[in-house]
């Protein structure tokens, strides 16, 4: 959504995760790659999505100076519905960490031993593919705080919820964040359909406390 959103301006080029010239299944391609990319760029604002990379943005953010990052946050309920419907392979992805955190890739990259913990004693047999989904978005949104993301200047969180149901507002805060203006032709296509378009997946009840905990603190983040 926002990266389509930010394709329809003309002050930026745009590269999203299936782009072959930034990426290679999905995953970034050698920073060197990236650094060409916006060097030959004539646009004020180049925009990469660090889909797989979110673990590294604070670093990205040194590296390629002034860079900054809008860290988007979904709903679990919604995250999960969306994954299932995606992927299939979640419950396995989560059983091969709970045996060994490296086994995740991407997924579990800088993952906290805090974190790891938390989610390492909700992995058994009886993990569903929804469950495991719903830790996955916990892992990689806790990154955000583990990090320090929510007290870095160069970083903006940004609600899902608040992209779609009031674009115009939110896309004029992120234009205004990244230097760039906010047109009604940008927006005029985003709608809220997507919120609660399905009933909330059935999670552990264990699971749901830890993202729902997780989702709070969010929201109380000034």
């Amino acid at each position: 959504m926002l990266m389509d959103v930010l394709e329809r301006s003309l002050e930026t080029d745009v590269y999203h995760e299936t782009d072959p010239r930034a990426f290679d299944d999905y995953l970034m391609r050698d920073r060197s790659v990236i650094h060409a990319l916006v060097d030959r760029s004539r646009a004020p604002c180049v925009i990469v999505k660090a889909l797989c990379e979110s673990q590294d943005i604070p670093e990205l953010i040194e590296e390629f100076k002034p860079a900054k990052a809008v860290w988007v946050i979904r709903h679990y309920a919604d995250v999960c519905n969306s994954m299932n419907v995606s992927f299939t392979s979640h419950r396995q992805v989560m059983l091969q960490i709970a045996e060994n955190p490296a086994a995740g890739g991407w997924r579990s990259a800088k993952m906290s031993n805090e974190t790891y913990s938390e989610i390492r004693r909700l992995i058994g047999d009886e993990l569903t593919d929804a469950t495991a989904a719903a830790l996955q978005w916990y892992m990689r949104n806790k990154l955000y705080l583990d990090l320090g993301m929510d007290a870095n200047p160069a970083v903006q969180l940004v609600f899902y919820e608040d992209l779609v149901s009031d674009p115009g507002a939110t896309f004029t805060r992120i234009g205004g964040f990244l230097g760039i203006e906010s047109t009604e032709f940008m927006t005029r296509h985003v709608h809220a359909g997507s919120v609660r378009k399905r009933p909330a997946p059935a999670l552990s009840p264990e699971v749901k406390s830890l993202c729902d905990g997780l989702w709070n603190r969010f929201k109380a983040l000034p």
